[in-house]
């Protein structure tokens, strides 16, 4: 079957892997339709890796795909040939000590689709077609479209970072970074309550996306870097401000423009950044990180099968797998695109 799997650094390509298995008892064959690529996938293409690790095999990239079940194993309840489903790429180990605790998106042993952090790597989900437990999989309605269903991934993460933020029943936010996190955050945020939401960026395309995911206001910080002084009056404006971008330097930022016992939730993966101690000790500011997901996987199926957030305007373009190479080299150009998916012709 084809797949689309990584060699090395820029060195992608569209191969032939072995068919999927036929589904055994407890497991379900899925015929991916989409697939959307991520940060960590462009990573992966643009550098060969990102720090320690790197590609060391071939390995097919993705952990953002649906599809349509194709087949069914004994015992399978609730699912059938013709379902439209998600993928959970995650897999923690359920038994080790943070799993016990009910904290498994931390597991000592964790499996994740398209990741280079074991040996031999964890395949992605770039693949034609696939056989795993019926548990890794949520449905979805008829109607739902599957370029939408693939972006369950995603927003799981963005909806356990606003998890992470306790309540935003009428309150102010701020996200800072306004790529495909960003703009699923400010969805999740309104979703949550969120009364006024205010998105930043130094592009303007992004900012467009923004708006029409919900923020209230936008900013572009490369054409008016002086915009945030007026949030950061009287020690801060915002009750809770998302850092999505990864940028080192957007922290000093938000840190002034959070009101003092706010909160900031770090949920992009960047380099380390210097922390303005005194400033979030004077201020008393709580500091959360806000890492993968869990049982959200689940609600933001349900959430996207119920049509609760408009979608439409992340997806940039949808390439067919042939074409994967021009796919990446567009979602790595950040003034052109938000979310850029394959499309497998199996479905």
């Amino acid at each position: 079957m084809k797949a689309v799997v990584i060699h090395g650094e820029r060195d992608l390509r569209i191969e032939d892997m072995a068919p999927a298995a036929q589904p055994g008892p407890g497991e379900v064959q899925v015929n991916v339709a989409n697939g959307g690529i991520c940060g960590s996938d462009l990573h992966y293409y643009l550098h060969g890796g990102f720090g320690a690790i790197r590609v060391r095999e071939p390995m097919a990239l993705g952990h953002e795909v649906s599809g349509v079940v194709s087949a069914v194993g004994e015992g399978v309840e609730g699912l059938a040939v013709g379902d439209k489903v998600a993928v959970n790429p995650s897999r923690p180990c359920r038994c080790c000590e943070y799993c016990l605790r009910g904290q498994p998106n931390q597991c000592l042993d964790m499996r994740f689709n398209g990741s280079a952090m074991r040996m031999p790597h964890e395949q992605g989900l770039f693949r034609e077609a696939l056989t795993l437990p019926a548990s890794r999989v949520e449905q979805f309605t008829p109607e739902t479209d599957l370029a939408f269903a693939a972006m369950t991934e995603p927003l799981a993460v963005c909806l356990h970072a606003v998890r992470q933020a306790r309540s935003l029943v009428g309150k102010t936010v701020l996200v800072s970074g306004s790529g495909p996190i960003g703009c699923l955050t400010i969805a999740a945020a309104r979703l949550a309550g969120a009364t006024r939401i205010i998105a930043t960026d130094i592009s303007d395309t992004p900012l467009g996306v923004a708006r029409a995911m919900g923020a209230d206001e936008t900013i572009n910080l490369a054409t008016t870097p002086e915009a945030l002084a007026p949030l950061q009056g009287d020690k801060g404006r915002i009750d809770v401000s998302f850092e999505c971008s990864g940028a080192p330097q957007a922290l000093g930022g938000l840190l002034n423009a959070t009101r003092a016992g706010g909160t900031v939730i770090l949920v992009g993966m960047g380099g380390d950044a210097p922390l303005p101690l005194q400033l979030t000790v004077a201020k008393e500011l709580t500091l959360r990180g806000a890492f993968r997901f869990h049982e959200e996987f689940a609600t933001a199926a349900r959430i996207i099968s119920d049509g609760r957030i408009n979608l439409a305007p992340l997806l940039t373009g949808v390439h067919d797998a042939d074409a994967a190479v021009a796919a990446f080299d567009l979602a790595a150009d950040k003034s052109r695109a938000m979310k850029v998916q394959i499309r497998f012709s199996g479905v």
